[in-house]
């Protein structure tokens, strides 16, 4: 079922903060990146996928630059990743 790591990750209180503070951090850049409200960009990841990604995905992403993510969201939004 789980490794040993991955539930000692996911019981570790620092790690869901991390997490929640990049995903927090994502919404905000990509909402003053599109130009659109932060409550429309949380929709927007949520709906498409890109916030379950985010985390299940964070421990390789969360390193990455601002202009590298932007790049990334909106080719999730264009459908090229996926």
């Amino acid at each position: 079922m789980y490794s040993e790591k991955k539930v000692i990750l996911l019981m570790n209180p620092r790690r869901k903060m991390s997490v929640l503070s990049f995903k927090t951090y994502c919404i905000e850049n990509y909402a003053e990146h599109s130009g659109k409200a932060s409550s429309e960009v949380y929709d927007l990841f949520a709906h498409s996928g890109l916030l379950k990604m985010l985390q299940d995905d964070y421990e390789d992403l969360h390193g990455m630059g601002k202009e590298y993510l932007m790049d990334f969201f909106d080719k999730w939004f264009s459908g090229v990743v996926q």
